[in-house]
């Protein structure tokens, strides 16, 4: 039964440790002063924002299926 308990207890330390790095490192995410050289554009419409990180992810697994598959294709008809 003890080492239950210890393998639990480390993977809480783990877990633990791990989000609190997770949590440093991203602190400066949370400023909410400016700097000195920032200077923001304009933000993204709606329609950029969804081609951006919905269709071109979508358009490029699709490409690169369609490249594995094509590859699959021409090594199976010469065998």
């Amino acid at each position: 039964m003890s080492n239950k308990v210890n393998k639990n207890a480390l993977r809480a330390g783990t877990v633990t440790a791990g989000t609190a790095l997770m949590l440093l490192l991203s602190s400066p995410a949370f400023a909410l002063t400016r700097d000195d050289g920032d200077d923001p554009g304009k933000g993204l419409s709606v329609v950029q924002t969804l081609g951006l990180y919905v269709a071109a992810p979508i358009v490029l697994f699709l490409v690169i299926a369609g490249l594995v598959m094509v590859g699959d294709k021409s090594r199976k008809t010469k065998g």
